[in-house]
């Protein structure tokens, strides 16, 4: 199983840049609001703002989100959480998640993105995907026993992160939950010394699509363009 689609190259100019960092400070403002404010009791919100900071993201910028999130400004924001469903080119299944504060917007610029694909109904491809809660998280322990680790986290499954993944002389992972308890099984690695860099409700294709090389090429291109949009928050698909 692997993680949401990644974004190859979305910092290769300043307009890409500009981007992420709407997206990072939503997803803070989100986090904050979906749980407490304090980073250090909500994983979801502490992955957020380490994002943001890796992005250089102002510390201004970080604090007005989370007190957003939380009520404490007069400019509160409503974000809705949306999932479309469809297929992209050569019958890939796709589920793109979205924040967003106009959601008529959105499904208009949604249904523009899948012209090389197709949009179908909510229930059109989740089925063939896991709701699972994900973590990733890497310890400054090299050849760490990962498997140990997700037994006393009480994770269901574990598997490694790849090299480029994980910083040298580190032991990364990716560990599996039941939906309901990713917050715990994050704690509880945060408790043995793991650094939490990913903490989230994710959806894994039960079955992963092969593809030739041009065919993958091609939906990358169709992911890419999906995952720039500014509401879109995750894309998840089967391409192996």
């Amino acid at each position: 199983m692997g993680a949401q689609w990644k974004h190859a190259g979305r910092l290769s100019n300043s307009s890409k840049r500009g981007a992420l960092i709407s997206k990072l400070v939503k997803e803070i403002t989100v986090a904050a609001k979906a749980g407490d404010a304090n980073p250090d009791n909500n994983p979801r919100l502490r992955v957020a703002v380490e994002a943001a900071k890796k992005a250089s993201v102002p510390r201004e910028n970080i604090d007005r989100a989370i007190k957003r999130g939380a009520g404490l400004l007069d400019d509160a924001v409503q974000y809705e959480t949306i999932s479309y469903e469809g297929f992209g080119p050569h019958k890939v299944p796709v589920i793109v998640e979205c924040l967003t504060d106009n959601k008529n917007r959105t499904a208009a610029d949604i249904r523009a993105l899948f012209r090389k694909g197709q949009l179908g109904a909510i229930g059109a491809v989740s089925w063939m995907f896991d709701r699972l809660g994900v973590i990733e998280a890497t310890v400054d322990k090299p050849g760490l026993d990962i498997e140990g680790a997700a037994i006393e986290a009480g994770a269901q499954n574990v598997e490694p992160l790849e090299a480029e993944e994980v910083p040298a002389g580190h032991t990364g992972a990716r560990f599996f939950s039941d939906t309901a308890d990713l917050n715990s099984v994050a704690k509880a690695l945060m408790a043995q010394g793991w650094v939490v860099t990913q903490a989230e409700l994710s959806f894994q294709a039960k079955t992963p699509v092969a593809l030739s090389a041009d065919q993958k090429n091609e939906v990358v291109e169709f992911l890419n363009a999906i995952d720039e949009h500014d509401d879109v928050r995750r894309v998840y698909t089967a391409v192996q």
